[in-house]
């Protein structure tokens, strides 16, 4: 059973709940690699574009995932 919402208001203005766990979630990846880079954890990386996609795709599914839980 699919719970997710169809549409969020804020205001009067509707956003798909996609945008906003996209925006969300690019912002904890922008936190998460940011602390990454301060800790040195970046200089192992090989290619930190792809690595800063593949995180905000993974907290997109945990985001979209405790969407429809709540």
């Amino acid at each position: 059973m699919n719970i997710m919402p169809h549409e969020i208001a804020l205001g009067d203005v509707y956003f798909p709940p996609l945008l906003l766990v996209g925006i969300l979630a690019y912002v904890l990846t922008a936190v998460l690699t940011t602390i990454g880079t301060r800790l040195g954890w970046y200089k192992y990386v090989m290619a930190p574009a792809v690595v800063e996609l593949s995180i905000t795709i993974i907290f997109m599914g945990v985001i979209m995932q405790l969407i429809s839980i709540l």
